[in-house]
């Protein structure tokens, strides 16, 4: 994109607008004021940017885009944005609200134009797993070099530059919080242009990448912890917008929220979350980090009910806290764990607070922070940091800088009796002393404290080792010893804090999705969270972009795969995990049409599916074996939704459970229910793999009179 202007040329004329805009005491005022801008720049010639490079990368669309052919007579807002920068994170509900007014084909559309930060960001593969994790439906082009941000001259993430329908330069927005000002210059230019004649109603090639994929039981897993007293682990299912309940085999016992995202306290049934992140578990109570609803929730599996602790449901700016939880807002909670603070055993929660870059604290019992006075339960306040996005070590925490906190991890034993905490931007971890809140390096970054740039892969010692955005830590007592997930380099790494010596335990370096057969052969992509068990002997792994909970056996130096098993001998019922179609069958894939099973309102049907392979194969473990009942024509029998799960184990019937509507919403159409399979298997000798499908359409009946509580159906089928 050879540039014949940037936006030091736009800067001066919109710096006059900004200054008037702040006097202006009307709306009526500050259109009029927006209108004269645009009439101005519109007649200007050096304002006109020339057209994308060829040859660049390109989501969600269904090729590249021209600004002078496909998204001519449009208005383009240019989002640059790098997907690891949570200031990125928190205009992406601004943008969504703009594109539910603005339709492309009333004139508006969105770019995101990814600027990459660290060197893992460059990869499309990887901006494709942000741009689902986020739900971008807009396009985005993977500028790897940052080529655009370079020749607009653009300086900080994000940045917004608004366009008219020749490609001029008319607005930009430099960082966050600024959606009125960008609802006003939109709104304005699209009224402006309109009225010239010039904006084009066509369409542009918009292709979703997320309805290509197969469902899956989790969806971007951003953290995982255990209660070693009841050996059951806690699972943020961050795309699912819904946290997971399982034994420490794997037996889940609590689906809540999911599969949208939603802002809903009460029974468990009823909850909702919006891209939940950190989760700790002790007995009967789970404390979650609601990241997108600004919220600390706890999830009371003995009541079965949800409440909110802290946040009022919208980002917060107070950088000092001290309003007592509901009241007190704050920015995008990104992990928890539970502590000590001058009063009874883990009567606080300390947060790693992302969107301030600061450690808070939450009161569940009156006590006190170091030095501080009593607070009382309830209260929710800043530990430590100033808010400042930096990478700066003190003795006094309120000096003291961070950069996006993204884990946490507490070792309350002596002589440690610090928080570790993974400070994801300055690609550092910290220490927090629990005694006077003192902050130190433990290892990675560098020691000028607004460098947030030196990151690599490098093993060593302190300020030599360095990382590349850890978003998760795990103490493991026993051995005094820390994990970390090093999510940008794919690996799990360990320190000593003794010698603060920081070295590979697992992953090549590389993102994938392999499970060995040692450690250092092994391959994750992003993961995000870790824990250990009470014997320090496992470490289970939220291996996010895997879409996967993954087990690392330290004995053994061995990685597999944590089943998850969601069939209804657990006496829970299946989920809906994405509110959209089904994945479309291939054509060669089978179809049986099963006769007619009358069945009676409010009852439970049971599908009991028994699948069997060809002799000499195997289920591929590594694969997303899965299956989808859809009720497409009769959608009101699951709620509009389609149903899904993994197949883990084929050793027994799938299980597959729903309860029927209290009343018949349609009583003219021919109900049914249709159950799709999608298996991955391999020959035993390795020599080749292959998948097939299946679908059974289940006709119903529906009575309207009561009857038993359940009915079985069963299903067969042979490959």
């Amino acid at each position: 994109m050879a540039s014949q202007c940037s936006l030091s040329t736009l800067f001066p004329i919109q710096t006059q607008l900004d200054l008037a805009l702040d006097e202006a005491a009307t709306p009526q005022e500050e259109e009029h004021l927006v209108l004269q801008h645009l009439k101005d720049v519109d007649e200007r010639e050096d304002l006109n940017i020339p057209d994308f490079q060829t040859g660049l990368e390109w989501l969600n669309t269904e090729g590249p885009l021209s600004l002078h052919k496909d998204l001519a007579g449009k208005v383009v807002l240019l989002d640059f944005f790098t997907y690891c920068c949570i200031n990125c994170m928190h205009i992406l509900p601004d943008l969504h609200q703009l594109e539910e007014k603005h339709s492309v084909e009333d004139g508006l559309v969105v770019v995101g134009v990814h600027s990459a930060k660290f060197p893992n960001e460059k990869v499309l593969d990887n901006v494709r797993s942000a741009v689902l994790r986020y739900d971008i439906c807009h396009p985005v082009v993977n500028d790897s070099e940052a080529r655009l941000w370079q020749e607009l001259e653009v300086s900080c993430w994000p940045t917004l530059v608004l366009l008219g329908p020749r490609g001029n330069l008319l607005f930009s927005l430099v960082g966050e919080g600024h959606r009125n000002r960008m609802m006003l210059f939109t709104d304005s230019a699209l009224g402006y242009y309109r009225q010239q004649g010039l904006l084009k109603t066509h369409t542009v090639g918009i292709k979703l990448y997320r309805d290509s994929l197969p469902p899956s039981i989790l969806s971007f897993p951003g953290k995982v912890a255990i209660d070693n007293s009841k050996k059951r682990l806690a699972i943020a299912d961050t795309g699912h917008h819904r946290i997971l309940v399982v034994s420490s085999t794997g037996q889940l016992s609590h689906i809540i929220g999911g599969p949208e995202s939603g802002r809903q306290d009460g029974d468990l049934s009823e909850a909702s979350f919006n891209s939940p992140q950190g989760v700790a578990i002790k007995g009967d109570a789970v404390y979650v980090a609601d990241t997108e609803n600004h919220l600390i929730r706890k999830i009371d599996l003995l009541e079965e009910r949800v409440s909110t602790l802290a946040g009022t449901g919208a980002q917060g700016t107070d950088k000092e806290g001290g309003t007592t939880g509901p009241q007190q807002p704050i920015s995008s909670p990104w992990d928890v764990t539970l502590g000590t603070a001058g009063g009874v055993e883990d009567n606080v929660l300390w947060i790693a607070m992302a969107g301030s870059h600061q450690i808070w604290a939450l009161f569940l019992a009156d006590g006190n922070l170091p030095k501080g006075s009593l607070s009382k339960a309830g209260t929710c306040m800043r530990w430590a940091g100033s808010g400042s996005e930096e990478n700066r070590n003190n003795s006094y925490p309120h000096k003291a800088g961070f950069a996006q906190p993204s884990g946490l991890a507490l070792a309350p034993e002596e002589p440690w009796n610090c928080l570790y905490v993974a400070d994801s931007e300055s690609s550092t971890i910290r220490t927090l002393a629990l005694k006077d809140g003192g902050v130190k390096l433990l290892v990675g970054g560098e020691r000028d404290p607004m460098n947030l740039f030196a990151f690599g892969d490098v093993d060593g010692k302190g300020v030599e080792a360095k990382l590349q955005h850890p978003l998760g830590v795990a103490w493991a007592p026993e051995q005094s010893l820390l994990y970390l997930a090093d999510s940008y380099n794919h690996k799990i790494k360990m320190v000593d804090p003794k010698t603060k010596h920081c070295c590979t335990l697992a992953g090549t370096g590389e993102a994938g999705d392999t499970l060995g057969p040692d450690f250092n052969k092994s391959c994750f992509n992003e993961p995000g969270g870790i824990c250990v068990d009470s014997g320090g002997k496992l470490l289970y792994l939220a291996d996010t972009n895997n879409h996967q909970v993954k087990i690392l056996d330290l004995t053994s130096k061995t990685v597999s795969l944590f089943p998850i098993s969601m069939d209804c001998t657990d006496s829970v019922s299946a989920k809906p995990s994405k509110p959209a179609k089904a994945p479309t069958l291939p054509k060669s894939a089978a179809k049986k049409a099963m006769p007619p099973v009358a069945v009676s309102v409010g009852q439970t049907l049971i599908l009991s599916l028994t699948l069997s392979l060809p002799e000499g194969t195997k289920l591929t473990e590594e694969a997303p074996s899965c299956w989808a009942l859809s009720a497409e024509g009769s959608e009101w029998l699951l709620d509009g939704k389609v149903v899904t799960g993994d197949i883990l184990d084929l050793s027994r019937p799938l299980c597959i459970s729903t309860k029927l509507p209290s009343v018949v919403k349609d009583s003219n159409s021919n109900p049914g229910l249709t159950l799709s399979v999608w298996v991955y298997y391999c020959m035993e000798t390795g020599k080749a793999c292959m998948m097939k499908a299946a679908s059974f359409t289940q006709p119903l009946q529906v009575s309207a009179n009561r009857g038993e509580e359940q009915v079985t159906v069963a299903l067969t089928h042979a490959f």
